[in-house]
């Protein structure tokens, strides 16, 4: 395995996830197979409910407005429980994910959204235990190795070309399968491939997925595929540094939007941050955010919800600020009309639904009407101190356009749609999965399905034998 990032880098994005993963489930006891862990009262007072393939191709195509490949879709949704079960009996374990995606009500965790899964230890963990397991394999994981271009007579790819301290070097194989991000951390081909103004975005995670797999590839003959101009941006906080800092992990992300209002720089709300639950919608908010005046935005919450804040809002290094009053709060918040804000709120408080009830588990329908921009769900009047609010900017995770690969074996497709012998792709560098949005916890999930499907195809393509 050649890894361009040094050993405490490595994994590329997966390191800086939370570790979430969606898959297709019928209830607690598919759970329990992943989770033997599980122990009775966590049951009791828990409704993990079912997501059932059909809700999860249901998200898939209503997020990605119908785009998303039906062919590679069909094979996340329908291998995504067997992969889960195929990882945990490779050693890797599993928890709910309590933190970020139930809420407790009338004393039972309900879990919403698709999500109830994450791996122990998030991203971190995930990538030890992935590297645990291939030392245990034999593997040879050469680290600070970056790949420079394929080995390709013509016909077959045999290897691939490496940068190494003294020079290059040609690392020869019988397969390749190139897993090595899209093009988040080049800001060039950000520029490119997604518009102006995307240089500016600061990347979440790794600093070494610079698209170099997707640029080999193309070069010689393979299909681009998918949405280039899409990506996976959420709202990050404003003063993040440029790349992804391990010790922070994801906390620089802010998520709890949903339950407060977000403000652009003339004081205006720009987005319904109800109109679904966050899983939804907060992988595309952060383009609406980097598309606002001077690129950022204010999240804006009030006593009653700040219990519901997830834990990356108390992290130390998070741009905040507090105040007793309105008109206190608008003078803090910097580069914002004041007053336009103060008369935005006021607004928002008058056309509140209070006579809905506010339930974060659910869709609630508690919405704030007859506004330019209205909101969905989870509407409360901002009026009780003391108020918070949170600086954001846009905080791009992954790029959606990339390769084309044959959905039962993952193998590269070339521009005229015929297999590349010897070449296979899998994780964030494949396209045709998503367009314009994504749903939380897909991204692992992808990453999994088609990186067993991809070195099930190269050993079988080594021995001879056809892909099943």
């Amino acid at each position: 395995m050649l890894e361009s990032a040094p050993e405490a880098e490595s994994g590329g994005n997966t390191r800086f996830t939370a570790g979430a993963m969606r898959f297709a489930y019928d209830g607690i006891d598919d759970l329990r197979m992943l989770m033997p862990d599980l122990t009775a009262a966590e049951i009791a007072r828990t409704d993990f409910g079912r997501y059932s393939a059909e809700q999860f191709f249901d998200d898939m195509f209503r997020v990605t407005r119908f785009r998303t490949d039906p062919e590679l879709c069909e094979q996340l949704v329908k291998r995504s429980f067997d992969t889960m079960l195929w990882l945990h009996g490779n050693g890797v374990r599993f928890a709910p994910i309590y933190g970020r995606q139930a809420f407790q009500i009338d004393g039972k965790f309900k879990f919403w959204g698709g999500l109830t899964v994450e791996v122990s230890g998030g991203g971190p963990g995930l990538i030890e235990q992935f590297s645990r397991v291939g030392r245990r394999h034999g593997i040879d994981i050469r680290y600070s190795t970056r790949a420079v271009s394929l080995i390709f007579d013509g016909t077959r790819v045999s290897g691939a070309r490496v940068r190494v301290r003294n020079g290059f070097e040609d690392v020869r194989a019988a397969s390749v399968i190139l897993a090595c991000g899209g093009f988040e951390a080049n800001s060039e081909r950000r520029a490119r491939y997604l518009g102006p103004g995307w240089e500016l975005a600061k990347v979440r995670g790794s600093r070494f997925n610079m698209g170099d797999g997707i640029a080999m590839a193309l070069e010689i003959g393979a299909m681009p595929f998918g949405n280039w101009s899409g990506c996976h941006a959420v709202g990050w906080d404003y003063n993040a540094p440029e790349f992804g800092d391990l010790s922070i992990g994801d906390g620089f992300q802010k998520h709890s939007y949903p339950f407060g209002i977000m403000v652009n720089a003339h004081g205006c709300r720009f987005v319904d941050e109800g109109a679904d639950f966050r899983n939804y919608t907060y992988a595309k908010y952060g383009r609406a955010v980097l598309e606002q005046p001077d690129h950022f935005a204010w999240q804006v919450f009030d006593r009653k919800v700040l219990h519901l804040l997830r834990d990356e809002y108390r992290i130390r290094r998070v741009t905040k600020v507090t105040a007793g009053t309105l008109e206190d709060l608008a003078s803090k918040l910097d580069g914002v009309n004041a007053a336009s804000f103060v008369s935005e709120v006021q607004t928002f408080n008058a056309a509140v639904r209070t006579d809905i009830p506010f339930d974060p588990n659910v869709k609630d329908g508690r919405g704030a009407e007859g506004l330019a921009v209205p909101k969905s769900n989870w509407a409360n009047c901002i009026d009780e101190p003391p108020f918070e609010a949170y600086q954001v900017g846009c905080g791009i995770t992954f790029t959606f356009g990339g390769l084309r690969i044959a959905p039962e074996s993952a193998q590269v497709l070339s521009t005229d749609l015929n297999p590349i012998p010897g070449l296979f792709a899998a994780g964030e560098l494949v396209g045709g999965l998503f367009y314009f949005n994504y749903p939380g916890g897909t991204g692992l999930t992808s990453g999994a399905v088609f990186g067993r499907t991809a070195g099930e195809a190269a050993a079988a393509a080594i021995a001879g034998k056809a892909v099943a």
